[in-house]
């Protein structure tokens, strides 16, 4: 194992100064044979310019200065040495060969000497003094890396400690996300198990002798219903999952925010979902660069949130208007409000209140998340406010404000021809889905033809020559791309209108599907009016863009 190397304190280095060159080299000399002993290091110099020019290179225990020297004397040599910051702390031993009256004594005390060697110099004396603070100057080496070495260990305690308590923070909030995943997972399946069950019960009531036709048709409103919700709780999760990967693309034009808002209001009011709400709009027109679609999602969102919390005669506000150079849109209610502890995290992806699986609302709680997202991605922000529990709360968005446009003209809206029926070809793997598709359009007096797989499709579409293909994505084997291209690549099939059915709904997989030669991209579960809508289109000749 490699070891650093040990740090060695720096031998202790003592500067004799003197101008006479005897009197140099006798003291020289005489400290060399201990400096061994001792374990330090004698440098002489010639003059008190000789001794500066040293001070400025090294370190010394104690010095030895000559009093009396040509040119720069002891007493202006130790007053320079002194006025350095670093070395003005050096301990200076004066030597001189006359007996030093009173005042010479204060005088050198004053310029930093610590004491006097007047010569000859007894050996014994100056041994015992140099020793004195050459041990001096070796503990203070010692001390200072005694220092270091604790500022050191120091700074490692401190680096350790904060990583410690990073890594205990990160993993309170790992604990925390994981709690947070299960709950929403628990709710997750308590959410799909709920309508699952309800369609299955439906789907076995049909089916029981004796069930009279009013039954029959409630349960058939109910698998819809209960097939609807659960379509929706899909897309929510997949919208979620694309806005937090950044793959929704937004389709942004100039719209008018209060006409969205109320057009928004009229499909709750029609649907009767705020009969047992007071609610007040008050809608000031502004405009904002949006899409349609996404913004229809972040408004509704809003209004589920606010009916699904605030109990049956509640009040809920909405309102529209312009502050600058920005929309705002307020939701506001007089439901169970937010605690305060969850109104930070309300946005927070698998972050929920306390109601879990028994909560009477449903749903899965991840709507605000996408709300967040999807403003964001509009360049907006959005907020919520609440005096906590029991006292409602208020969701306020603010979008980039843009200038009026004149609104289109309404194109007019197609209508189904009533005869000629074109002829589908329905290619789909899942017999029970490919079964229930043939039977609604057979339903709406469409003549249907079905292919389990791509390869009997294409020989039914040469055989059959149909109008109109229904081709899914995943079909095993030969997949809907090459049977869509395939069908494009023969003249006898070339003209026919093909409708893609996939579950895969991003951008970038309705762009594969239009280069793959489709005229239509529809995601599962289909809507059947669009379909209709999208059949129906080729009778009369038109293109439906998706």
């Amino acid at each position: 194992m490699r070891r650093d190397p040990v740090p060695t304190i720096n031998k202790p280095k003592i500067l004799v100064v003197n101008d006479d060159a005897n009197s140099l080299f006798a003291l020289t000399s005489l400290l060399a044979q201990w400096a061994e002993q001792e374990n330090y290091e004698v440098i002489a110099a010639r003059s008190g310019e000789e001794g500066l020019r040293q001070v400025l290179m090294h370190d010394f225990a104690v010095i030895l200065l000559d009093v009396n020297m040509p040119g720069m004397d002891g007493f202006e040599t130790a007053e320079a040495i002194h006025q350095r910051a670093r070395s003005a702390d050096i301990p200076i031993i004066f030597i001189t060969a006359f007996l030093a009256d009173e005042l010479d004594r204060l005088k050198a005390y004053q310029q930093g000497a610590v004491d006097f060697l007047f010569t000859p110099v007894i050996p014994q004396v100056l041994y015992a003094k140099v020793s004195v603070f050459v041990a001096l100057a070796m503990k203070n080496e010692e001390l200072k890396k005694q220092a270091r070495q604790l500022s050191q260990r120091t700074t490692e305690l401190t680096a350790t400690n904060a990583r410690l308590t990073r890594e205990i923070e990160e993993r309170q909030v790992a604990e925390r996300e994981n709690h947070a995943k299960d709950e929403f997972l628990a709710m997750l399946g308590h959410e799909l198990r709920n309508p699952l069950s309800a369609i299955s019960s439906a789907a076995s009531l049909i089916g029981l002798p004796g069930v009279s036709a009013d039954g029959v048709g409630r349960a058939k409103k109910i698998i819809q219903r209960q097939s609807r919700h659960l379509g929706r709780i899909v897309d929510d999760l997949l919208d979620l999952s694309r806005a937090l990967s950044g793959k929704i693309l937004l389709h942004c034009a100039p719209l008018n925010l209060a006409t969205l808002v109320a057009t928004c209001m009229d499909t709750y009011r029609t649907t009767g979902r705020s009969a047992d709400y007071q609610v007040e709009l008050d809608l000031e027109p502004g405009w904002v660069e949006g899409d349609t679609t996404r913004l229809e999602q972040i408004i509704s969102n809003l209004f589920d949130n606010a009916f699904k919390y605030t109990p049956a005669g509640g009040h809920i506000e909405v309102s529209t208007s312009a502050d600058g150079d920005q929309m705002v849109l307020s939701v506001s209610d007089t439901g169970v409000g937010i605690a305060p502890e969850l109104l930070p995290q309300v946005f927070d992806v698998f972050v929920q209140g306390k109601r879990t699986l028994d909560r009477s609302q449903g749903g899965l709680g991840i709507g605000l998340s996408l709300v967040r997202r999807l403003v964001e991605l509009h360049g907006g922000t959005v907020t919520a406010d609440s005096a906590g529990s029991g006292s409602g709360s208020t969701f306020t968005i603010r979008l980039p404000r843009v200038s009026e446009v004149p609104q289109p003209a309404h194109s007019e809206t197609l209508t189904l021809a009533q005869q000629s029926k074109p002829t589908v070809l329905l290619i789909e793997d899942n017999d029970d889905g490919r079964e229930m598709m043939a039977m609604m359009l057979s339903c709406y007096g469409y003549p249907v033809q079905q292919a389990a797989e791509g390869v009997q499709g294409l020989q039914m579409a040469a055989t059959l020559r149909p109008d109109v293909g229904l081709v899914d994505i995943g079909l095993p084997g030969m997949d809907g791309y090459e049977v869509a291209r395939r069908l494009r690549a023969d003249p006898a099939t070339a003209g026919m209108r093909l409708i893609a059915l996939t579950g895969y709904g991003l951008a970038e997989d309705a762009e594969r599907v239009l280069a793959a030669g489709f005229d239509l991209h529809m995601v599962k579960p289909v809507d059947i009016e669009q379909l209709m809508l999208a059949i129906g289109a080729t009778a009369q000749h038109e293109v439906v863009k998706p």
